[in-house]
């Protein structure tokens, strides 16, 4: 197995004055994370039907009650176009088309009930620029990216797709990708505060939100920012309680922006939630099987988890597991 992507990871982390109010650069190993007060009452994962294959580095993506969990690797390394559905009305898994390109860490997301994958990593190693959407039962390419882009996230909010973070030919990247699903076109803003990659991303309320995440030779980040495209301004915001990255997240119809999993010297069971509302982390039950490089949606309260490692490295997993918020907040 040949992964590239490892020698690209270096970083100057930074932030603009303009979004931190301070001139003094952000950074992200200076101090401990700060714990969150625990939030368990009511609440309780639950494991789930098994998917067809274990994989890790996946994406995830919804269309209706339909959850589909795309690309990765294999437990021998290899780099799959599998496409797997987990309908969350019936709990049954189903095989759908594979996408055109076999890829590893690429980024999902939905809009008006239309799946598009973005990017990630070719069996080459290579970050892609590929993108296509799920038209009935067979993908079909759309605009490709204007910059190679892998183990970024992909948040859909306003009828529109924000890639931010990752990786491109170059190392982390610093610029946002935008698609215009409606034109088929693509616009460039201005990147998270905090370069990085292996990070996790969510959507709520007209903002994006980029969460944790990692870069070479800096190791794992606290980071928490917030993008406002009316504004096209970052805002810093308190900072995830545990640090790590390879996690993943997804935000509630209720304002949790939901943070899961992640590595370092080894997986993480935590699971923490930003309540957009009060402007506070809460830590929530750990997760039945800690797992980096797991898809993480959200429907109405209900947060799933699909696949991922349970080892740091390669390892796979077939794990599906859901915890329903709604004891923090109704939709």
């Amino acid at each position: 197995m040949r992964l590239r992507h490892p020698s690209l990871l270096f970083v100057t982390v930074l932030a603009t004055a303009a979004c931190t109010g301070s001139d003094e650069p952000r950074t992200q190993e200076s101090a401990p994370a700060s714990p969150a007060p625990s939030v368990t009452t009511g609440l309780t994962w639950q494991r789930l039907a098994a998917a067809p294959s274990a994989r890790t580095e996946v994406a995830a993506a919804t269309s209706g009650t339909r959850v589909y969990v795309v690309g990765g690797y294999r437990a021998d390394g290899g780099t799959v176009p599998t496409v797997e559905v987990f309908d969350t009305a019936t709990g049954k898994w189903e095989d759908a088309a594979p996408l055109p390109v076999a890829v590893n860490h690429a980024m999902a997301a939905t809009v008006d009930n239309q799946v598009y994958v973005f990017g990630g990593f070719e069996a080459s190693g290579d970050p892609s620029k590929h993108a296509f959407k799920l038209d009935g039962a067979t993908w079909r390419p759309i605009a490709p990216l204007p910059q190679e882009r892998a183990a970024g996230t992909a948040v859909a909010q306003g009828g529109k797709v924000y890639v931010a973070g990752g990786l491109n030919a170059g190392g982390l990247a610093r610029q946002m990708l935008v698609y215009d699903p409606a034109a088929d076109t693509w616009t460039n803003a201005p990147g998270p505060p905090t370069p990085r990659e292996h990070l996790g991303g969510a959507g709520f309320g007209g903002k994006v939100y980029t969460v944790g995440g990692r870069a070479g030779g800096k190791g794992n980040f606290t980071a928490f920012e917030s993008f406002d495209p009316t504004t096209n301004q970052w805002t810093v915001l308190p900072d995830l309680p545990t640090r790590r990255g390879g996690l993943a997240a997804a935000a509630t119809c209720s304002g949790q922006v939901v943070a899961v999993g992640g590595e370092a010297e080894a997986t993480f069971e935590e699971a923490e939630a930003f309540d957009v509302k009060t402007g506070t982390w809460a830590s929530l039950p750990p997760t039945p099987t800690p797992r980096h490089g797991l898809g993480v949606i959200a429907m109405g309260t209900t947060v799933f988890t699909f696949a991922g490692g349970p080892k740091p490295g390669l390892h796979v997993a077939d794990s599906t597991e859901s915890i329903d918020l709604a004891p923090l907040g109704g939709c």
